[in-house]
């Protein structure tokens, strides 16, 4: 009999070597590939207008500085919703409504600037609106990759998609910097929106196939408390997770520090901020063309280890260098160790989580990479005002070396989409009328085990209590009966009969044969195992025989 680990560790599939720009030559890809790098480029020369028509607008530091927390927070705040919306709906559409709402309001901001309506608060609040458009664009277009390339161009097409923002990085601000002082702020607002133009155009001529599911879109609130669920049950992504906040924890400073480097360190002053931006950028854009090479000569844990090392060492060399060249140097390796280790842990959430909730999953992913650098800019930037910007500096890039010790207790593991596919359950026989409301629904089923295996099937549960919690069950138990020591029960709860056929639903083939796993040890009838019952809380019955029962949502919708 196989052991229920050799069941739960599908065997990793080994890293093709396929070139990077191999997923180019996927024509629906490629379009959007090509539209969203200048999509990329109009969104920085807008912040480089943003932050300069508000010096205009008024002499408060904190006002300029707020520019790029009104463009970057959405990303954060919006991004869970977005995940959710993403996978309850037609991803292609739902690209098409961020975009559209970043158009329209670029569009909006160009026109009161071009007016002379603009007011501060008014400048934050459309580029608060922008990000948010940007912020539900973002997760249905990450999830839509796997979609638009064949599975052995995934990771390439993840490390393009990367090397399409650091490609625009590298020069979008010098352009923005260029459009504002010879046309001004307006002319900067005007090519943001029409940059977007390409990339909507790409995706309507995008002919994806969308499957809806048989069963309503939940609510948005228990979509996203799945999408958390899963990944925080799904030991892969969980990891990821964890490893990518601390990542981003002990690397902020490069974010957080640069224009304090340029100044305080160099002896610079703008132009020398760009140019350390530009190297970054372009170590960043070097370094994706190393990522095929790495997947295949070493594993994500080594490559993890390796990259978060390089990282802090240049970390380090920026905090003690004084000399230009050098500083540039250490910031171009940074930057493509940076991107790597960045694409890799996109790489390992992606190929870790089935389709159902793969946005949410990325939406995960988005938020640990940006609270990590959000608290480690907390803190580097406290370090530098209570000691200085090169021991700020020096500090995080020692965080950074000593962070691959996490990989002993919590290593990242190799993704595979093996067995992610959506299972098939059986029919339910039903004697009541349900609602996609009624509830709570608890379901149990018995088991008849040899004493002896009884170690060993408590093993193979725990495998299943993983599947059951990923999928949407709560209050997970397993007893046993004291009067009977062959007889176990398997009994979890659902809040609603939508929320079970949801929880049905996103069993996957690798779930299914982890209850397969486990009722090999059943020795008893197969027949009249599973047990559904609706709990009747105590003032849940109706209180007049004659009241009508409700059937305002047929159950027949719901036979699977």
């Amino acid at each position: 009999m196989n052991s229920i680990r050799e069941v739960e560790r599908l065997p990793a599939v080994a890293a093709d070597k396929v070139s990077l720009t191999a997923p180019l030559g996927e024509p629906v890809f490629r379009r959007i590939w090509l539209a969203s790098l200048f999509s990329n480029v109009g969104q920085l020369v807008q912040g480089v207008g943003a932050a300069w028509i508000m010096t205009r607008l008024t002499s408060s530091t904190t006002m300029v500085a707020m520019v790029q927390t009104a463009l970057m927070l959405p990303l954060m705040l919006v991004a869970l919703p977005a995940g959710a919306v993403a996978d309850m709906f037609d991803r292609r559409k739902v690209a098409l409504v961020g975009l559209s709402i970043a158009c329209l309001m670029a569009s909006g901001l160009a026109t009161l600037a071009w007016s002379g309506a603009l007011s501060p608060w008014l400048l934050l609040t459309f580029c608060f609106l922008i990000g948010t458009g940007v912020a539900l664009y973002n997760p249905a277009w990450q999830a839509s990759v796997g979609e638009q390339v064949s599975r052995q161009n995934l990771p390439a097409a993840i490390a393009l998609g990367t090397i399409s923002y650091n490609v625009a990085r590298s020069f979008g601000p010098a352009l923005g910097g260029v459009i504002v002082a010879a046309f001004g702020a307006v002319a900067a607002f005007s090519a943001n929106a029409i940059f977007y133009l390409p990339l909507i155009v790409a995706y309507l001529r995008w002919n994806r196939q969308h499957t809806p599911s048989r069963l309503p879109p939940e609510r948005i609130d228990r979509a996203i408390i799945a999408g958390v669920r899963y990944a925080l049950h799904s030991p892969p992504i969980r990891v990821v997770l964890i490893r990518t906040f601390v990542a981003g924890l002990t690397g902020a400073s490069v974010a957080a520090l640069t224009p304090l480097v340029a100044k305080e360190l160099l002896g610079g002053g703008a132009s020398t901020y760009g140019v350390l931006l530009g190297a970054y950028g372009v170590g960043a854009v070097l370094g994706a063309t190393g990522i095929d090479a790495l997947r295949s000569r070493t594993s994500p844990e080594g490559a993890a280890r390796l990259l978060s090392v390089v990282n802090g060492a240049m970390i380090l060399i920026i905090g003690l260098s004084h000399n230009l060249v050098l500083t540039c140097a250490a910031m171009m390796i940074a930057g493509a160790a940076w991107m790597i280790l960045v694409a890799q842990f996109n790489v390992a959430v992606q190929m870790s989580a089935p389709r159902w909730v793969t946005a949410r999953a990325l939406a995960c992913f988005s938020c640990a990479i940006t609270g990590g650098i959000a608290f480690g800019a907390m803190i580097w930037g406290w370090a530098a005002g209570e000691f200085s910007v090169g021991t700020a500096m020096v500090m995080s890039g020692a965080a950074c070396g000593v962070a691959p010790i996490l990989g002993l207790v919590i290593p990242v593991s190799r993704g595979t989409s093996e067995g992610l596919e959506l299972g098939e359950a059986p029919d339910i026989e039903l004697a009541l009328a349900l609602t996609r409301r009624s509830g709570p629904i608890i379901i149990e089923r018995d088991f008849q085990v040899d004493p002896a295996a009884a170690r060993a099937f408590y093993e193979a549960m725990q495998s299943v209590r993983k599947a059951r919690l990923r999928s949407g069950a709560f209050g997970w138990t397993l007893s046993r009966d004291i009067s009977d020591a062959s007889h176990w029960t398997e009994q979890y709860r659902c809040p609603t009969w939508g929320d079970y056929l949801h929880q049905r639903s996103r069993m996957t083939q690798a779930d299914l044969l982890l209850l397969a796993a486990a009722d090999t040890y059943h020795i008893g009838e197969k027949k009249r195992r599973y047990r559904r019952r609706l709990e009747r809380p105590t003032g849940s019955v109706r209180w007049r025989e004659d009241t009508p029962d409700r059937h305002d949502e047929a159950v027949s919708i719901y036979p699977h």
